[in-house]
């Protein structure tokens, strides 16, 4: 049985369903569900994802058998339109739109109005009675084909309409007549051969393969590759193809076209959200070109409109399509957004599929939608992506803020940011990697934009709504975006944007508010944000699922405060080298290195003591009963010497010493490759003196603490570096000796673990014996994945990105980690060091322990607790019981 490529849908000889998205797309699954639910959906078909698979494994060709199956899928389309494809008294035409599982808008390609040429063109005139109509399809077909299938840009045609217009005196396309656009159509044809030497294509079956082409070739255009990079959506996915019978929203008054989402997409308030425009085409609505029409009465009194609501204008088509929204919701179960067109005062849905929104917005609807009983708490707490809550905690406008307002726009995505004006997607991404913040201003974005996009904080535009391109995709991506800032002019040959007279020029710094449409001179205030009801009561659930503890990595009291804040439920991390470089505590830091004798690095070290014991009773003042894992010195200590020769005279200067002495000490201790040199324990080794200091610190901070208030702090002492039992022995024999002074001076008994930082090969693999002196393992998945790859994370940049574009390494080990290698070792650890002690307490405190991947895989191998920075507690929280629900549902 020959394989099937192409499914029809349409009625009851619909082929698919919404559970056939890895093979359909996610809009050809959604379109087939839509028929099967008896909707009006054009009729058409989908090529598959496998075609696009066959298609760029086969030097970019077709398998055998799929024209035949198209042609067949086609036939039904034409019986079920009434029309014929190439039919010169009904013509059929079609749309070709691409559709991968996983919604990229705008990132791939389109066709509109395929089919006509210059005889179906007259038939669409007789059959329709509508010369403009006809004639403005055929040029909107001929620049959309030219652009995507011949390659010509698309500029050149805007040329010839701008320049026809301002000769006739017109300011708006719908000014133009049927004849106009006749003479337009004649001009790109005219365009075409001249860049071509050849005719623009009148074959319709030829128009059509082009198109299908073209729409796969998408796949691997830059801004779909970069879109893709940036989702961590896998390449292999493919796209399908899905071919439609073309219904028209510009035929006249009686039509229009629109994008609609079921609820709010910015606040999730439970209301319809849309707009549409009457006589147009879909593009129209986004392009910023018109200025689109609110869809009900509500949303256009609360936006001041005089243009009349949809509900007003085409009360019948309104009430039908508020039905079919409030269906498809409770159907899939979320929040749609879609694409629908009115022709001749019918109703046709193009496309529904699951809404972009605000991280507050997807929380709202989540939490509501459990109490209308629609989902269940697990599926609320599934999802919400943990990554985005990132959106929820930065900062926005302080309320005080008294900067001048320049304009205001569209609250397009909410937020707040603040950085330099640049004009160019390019310039954003060069300004970005010179580590300097930037607004990305532009007319409007397109597609090819998205990198610039990425790169900005923030995004402003002077045409566009509520739906338009840089408003879905900021609103993805988490960024503050205002639309539609009309009042501002942009010159782009100056290098300038003009607003009621005054120039901003490139460089100059804006401040944009995403949350009410302003638009800020200069940097303004910001303040922190405050957690939602919606927020914490979802982050309860979550906590009713996880099974680990979420902790941070922190050794400031405002980072400890912000951790606790976020829910932290301890320390997984607590770097004493962050205490050193604070103020005056470098000098003496300096000393100690700079000493001759242990002696003297003793005395240097006693001046260090009073500021680390206060410092580690501030934090466990905070901590008050919650686990809190001290990690002791690990850096090598050429790190806290001056660098220059500047610093060096400085820092001789102030310490009374010579300065020559000063960086021939520093030259000393140079190491060629510090990660792989004297630090961490084998430091601690060399100069016990460091471990006597710290550890005093720590229990002296304890026993004060324990007399003062009577609370049970028992802190968690971690050995970094080690790779034998032996080193970890050495240096526990050290920490249990002043540990017993301590008890005798002060008159306690003191409760304390002493543990280990597992991030060698070797200490993974010998975890066994490790395990018989170390109550805890902390996985420093940070130098594991440099020690196992043998790669320096600080250097890594100039490569990595490379490796990922090639498709030798998938993700950044560095930003997720690596499974097979730097996992399957934390999974030994983990397995051997439990074989020897039982009862051992495993987490993981590197970067990883606040990316959802990377816990996904800590739930899988039974880690006890994760560990991250303060402002990722809530994402761990959420990614950790989204890892118990998944790991329950696989088994």
């Amino acid at each position: 049985m020959a394989k099937k490529w192409v499914y029809f849908f349409g009625g009851k000889e619909t082929e698919g369903n919404a559970s056939m998205r890895d093979l359909l797309g996610g809009k050809g699954a959604n379109l087939a569900e839509m028929s099967r639910l008896g909707l009006p959906v054009p009729p058409g078909f989908s090529i598959s994802t496998e075609v696009c698979t066959h298609y760029y494994a086969n030097e970019q060709s077709y398998p055998d058998d799929i024209k035949e199956q198209v042609w067949e899928a086609l036939k039904k389309v034409e019986r079920l339109s009434g029309k014929r494809f190439g039919d010169m008294h009904s013509p059929l035409m079609l749309s070709v739109r691409s559709g991968a599982r996983v919604s990229m808008p705008g990132m791939m390609d389109t066709v509109l109005n395929l089919g006509l040429n210059s005889k179906s063109v007259l038939a669409l005139i007789e059959k329709s009675g509508n010369e403009r109509f006809a004639y403005d399809s055929y040029r909107r077909f001929i620049q959309m084909y030219s652009d995507v299938v011949l390659g010509i840009d698309v500029g050149e045609f805007e040329d010839i309409l701008e320049d026809y217009k301002e000769d006739k005196g017109y300011s708006q396309d719908t000014q133009m007549s049927g004849a106009d656009w006749k003479e337009i159509v004649n001009a790109y044809k005219v365009l075409v051969e001249e860049e071509l030497d050849e005719s623009f294509p009148e074959s319709p079956e030829a128009q059509l393969w082009g198109a299908i082409g073209a729409v796969f070739k998408s796949w691997m255009v830059p801004r779909a590759q970069t879109y893709r990079k940036l989702h961590n959506i896998s390449e292999d996915w493919g796209t399908a193809v899905n071919v439609q019978a073309m219904v028209f929203g510009n035929m006249g008054e009686d039509c229009a076209t629109g994008v609609a989402f079921t609820r709010n997409p910015s606040t999730g308030e439970k209301a319809l959200y849309g707009e549409f425009l009457i006589n147009a085409q879909g593009e129209d609505v986004v392009a910023g070109i018109r200025t689109p029409q609110d869809i009900t009465e509500a949303s256009r009194i609360a936006a001041g409109s005089q243009n009349p609501s949809l509900e007003i204008l085409m009360p019948d088509v309104f009430s039908q399509f508020t039905h079919i929204c409030e269906k498809l919701e409770r159907h899939y179960k979320d929040m749609q957004d879609l694409e629908f067109t009115v022709e001749q005062g019918k109703l046709w849905m193009l496309q529904t599929r699951k809404g972009k929104r605000t991280m507050s917005a997807a929380l709202k609807i989540a939490v509501e939608m459990v109490e209308e009983e629609l989902i269940s708490e697990r599926e609320a707490v599934d999802r919400i992506d943990p990554s985005s809550l990132d959106q929820l905690l930065h900062p926005t406008i302080a309320e005080s803020a008294g900067h001048e307002e320049l304009t205001t726009g569209l609250p397009a995505s909410p937020g707040a940011a603040y950085g330099a004006v640049v004009f160019t997607a390019d310039e954003a991404e060069a300004e970005k990697a010179n580590g300097n913040p930037v607004i990305l201003v532009r007319v409007e974005t397109s597609p090819e934009d998205i990198h610039g996009m990425h790169a900005a904080l923030g995004v402003l535009t002077t045409r566009g709504g509520m739906t338009s391109h840089a408003a879905v995709v900021a609103r993805g991506m988490g960024k503050p975006c205002i639309s539609g800032a009309g009042g501002i002019r942009v010159d782009l040959p100056r290098q300038q944007m003009i607003i009621e007279g005054k120039i901003i020029n490139k460089g100059d710094f804006i401040t944009l508010d995403g949350s009410s449409g302003r638009v800020f001179d200069g940097r303004v205030e910001m303040q922190q944000p405050e957690t939602s009801q919606e927020f914490r009561r979802l982050m309860e659930w979550a906590d009713d699922i996880r099974r680990m503890k979420v902790r941070t990595n922190a050794e400031t009291p405002s980072d400890v405060k912000t951790a606790l804040s976020f829910g932290a439920e301890g320390i997984g991390l607590c770097r004493t080298e962050h205490m050193f470089f604070q103020g005056e505590r470098i000098l003496s830091v300096r000393e100690m290195i700079l000493a001759d004798t242990k002696v003297e690095r003793q005395k240097a070290l006693a001046k260090l003591l009073p500021m680390q014991r206060q410092d580690l009773i501030q934090i466990f003042e905070l901590m008050e009963e919650l686990p809190v894992t001290i990690r002791l010195l690990d850096p090598p200590l050429h790190e806290f010497l001056p660098k220059t020769e500047k610093e060096i005279e400085e820092v001789a200067l102030n310490m009374g010493v010579n300065s020559e002495d000063l960086k021939e000490r520093a030259q000393e201790l140079h190491e060629v490759n510090p990660m792989l040199g004297n630090r961490g324990c084998r430091l601690l080794v060399l100069f016990p003196e460091i471990v006597e200091m710290q550890a005093r610190a720590i229990f002296e901070a304890t026993a004060e603490l324990s007399k003062r208030t009577g609370a049970t702090v028992k802190p968690e002492i971690m050995v970094p570096l080690v790779g034998m039992k032996s080193e970890l022995e050495n240096v526990r024999s050290t920490i249990l000796s002043v540990a017993k002074e301590v008890e005798q001076e002060n008159d306690v008994s003191l409760n304390f673990s002493i543990g280990t930082m597992i991030e060698l090969p070797r200490a993974a693999l010998r975890a066994e014996d490790i395990a018989e002196v170390a109550e805890f393992f902390s996985f420093g998945t940070n130098d594991l994945t440099q020690t196992t790859f043998g790669i320096s994370r600080d250097d890594a940049a100039s490569f990595l990105g490379n490796y990922q574009e090639t498709g030798i390494l998938k993700l950044d080990p560095f930003v997720s980690i690596d499974e097979k290698g730097v996992g399957e070792l934390v999974s030994i650890g983990v397995r051997r060091g439990k074989s020897r002690r039982p009862d051992l307490k495993v987490g993981i405190c590197g970067e990883h322990g606040g990316d959802p991947h990377s816990i996904s895989f800590c739930e899988m191998i039974g880690l006890d607790y994760i560990s991250c920075s303060p402002f990722r507690v809530p994402i761990a929280r959420l990614a950790a019981a989204q890892a118990v629900l998944r790991s329950s549902s696989s088994r």
